[in-house]
């Protein structure tokens, strides 16, 4: 198996790739941090990552050369594993909000919009108790009052229910977890949601959509 994690200069990449590739050493996991589409293209699991500003992670990705082919041509039209994590998750979108309007990758419907939590500190940072939504196989053995760690001024407002698997409560619903045919996106950091986070990464790389 190989992993491809996206490098865009835009991601928390050492620890990511740490936790996938301890989570995947029992399955002979090969963990590539790579620029390389061709590398993209071939891989058999996909993680974007990202951390930072919307507009800049977006401008970044699309800034690789032929990064975004890729990318679609390996999960959407070759159906490959893939997950977002912070802002890799929050590119899903349509369209972001922060700062400007910027168009996101549009796999699924939604847009990223404000945190509004009056009387708490944003951004939305340290753990908080997920609350699930639906089951997933990613989400398996992950129960609502299991805690994950956040770091985010933006949260991810999805179009369809049906998309949306996990959500935290701060100062009303905020979504912590999207989802759709392959594709699966946590808007903490798994790689450093201790437990929790290292159940989900191995669900993603057991996971056979």
């Amino acid at each position: 198996m190989r992993v491809a994690l996206v490098d865009y200069d835009s991601g928390n990449l050492h620890s990511a790739q740490k936790a996938v590739a301890l989570m995947g050493r029992d399955l002979g996991a090969e963990v590539l941090v790579t620029s390389d589409p061709a590398v993209v293209r071939g891989a058999d699991r996909i993680v974007l990552p990202g951390d930072g500003a919307f507009p800049a992670c977006k401008a970044a990705l699309d800034a690789v050369p032929g990064m975004v082919e890729a990318l679609e041509d390996a999960v959407l039209t070759r159906g490959v594993p893939f997950m977002g994590i912070c802002v890799g998750m929050q590119m899903l979108a349509g369209l972001g909000h922060e700062y400007r309007e910027t168009p996101g990758l549009g796999w699924i419907g939604g847009e990223i919009r404000a945190i509004d939590a009056p009387g708490l500190k944003v951004p939305h940072m340290g753990w908080n108790d997920l609350a699930v939504r639906q089951a997933h196989p990613v989400l398996e053995g992950v129960a609502s009052g299991d805690h994950a760690y956040f770091v985010h001024s933006w949260q991810f407002q999805v179009a369809d229910p049906a998309h949306l698997l996990a959500v935290v409560d701060y100062g009303g619903q905020v979504t912590a977890v999207v989802g759709r045919d392959n594709i699966v996106g946590c808007q903490f950091h798994p790689e450093k949601s201790q437990a929790v986070g290292l159940r989900i990464i191995a669900n993603f790389l057991r996971w056979r959509p």
